[in-house]
């Protein structure tokens, strides 16, 4: 977090480290405490149909995809990005999120490969269950795609029952939003999308207005 920069000139953001004291076996962190924000998790649920629209998810994943490259290029692999790890400003018609709990997250470069997994166990991507070892960007693109499966979904993801087809895209998604989700939860690793091509999708292109989304 030292690592971060405290003005991401205008990026999504992450929660900033204020200050931090070493105490004997322990670490104590001083954070940044976003006001007037809930969750991601608790925000789509609290929705009539505990899902958001198709284009509120948008606004959120282009800023959320905004800041993860930014934290990529820091050669910093979060390891565990999932709804309760996003907070979202819930006052204002403009989205605005904050990426928190970076516990377990790790330094990495391009060569780095990953032999114990750290994270939600239920969002594990499938090439550590497979190979025991996963990347750094695939991995994220996968836990992307998990964030959008749960904001546009009633349930919870979970990578087992997924690759056993028990979870199904909802078919009233739009076509470019179903190949931004199949681009991020492909099988092999080496066939997801990367964040650069995640960013410049066409789902993510669409001229709409993020200022108008969130006012209700």
């Amino acid at each position: 977090m030292q690592k971060l920069p405290q003005d991401t000139a205008g990026s999504a953001a992450h929660v900033q480290l204020l200050d931090w004291y070493h105490l004997f076996f322990q670490v104590l962190l001083v954070l940044e405490r976003p006001v007037h924000c809930t969750d991601l998790f608790r925000y789509c649920r609290s929705k009539s149909k505990h899902v958001l629209e198709e284009d509120k998810a948008e606004a959120i994943m282009k800023q959320l995809i905004e800041e993860v490259k930014f934290i990529d290029n820091k050669g910093i692999f979060h390891r565990d990005l999932k709804l309760e790890n996003i907070l979202i400003k819930t006052n204002s018609e403009e989205p605005q999120i904050w990426v928190i709990d970076f516990g377990v997250g790790c330094f990495y470069t391009k060569r780095s490969v990953c032999r114990v997994f750290q994270g939600t166990p239920q969002h594990v991507p499938p090439e550590y269950n497979s190979r025991g070892r996963y990347r750094a960007g695939p991995t994220t693109v996968w836990q992307l795609g998990v964030v959008l499966f749960e904001m546009l979904h009633d349930e919870d993801f979970s990578t087992i029952p997924f690759l056993l087809n028990k979870m199904l895209m909802n078919k009233y998604l739009s076509a470019e939003c179903l190949d931004f989700l199949d681009g991020c939860l492909k099988i092999f690793p080496m066939e997801r999308k990367t964040l650069e091509e995640l960013q410049f999708h066409p789902w993510l292109n669409q001229k709409t207005s993020i200022f108008s989304l969130f006012g209700n």
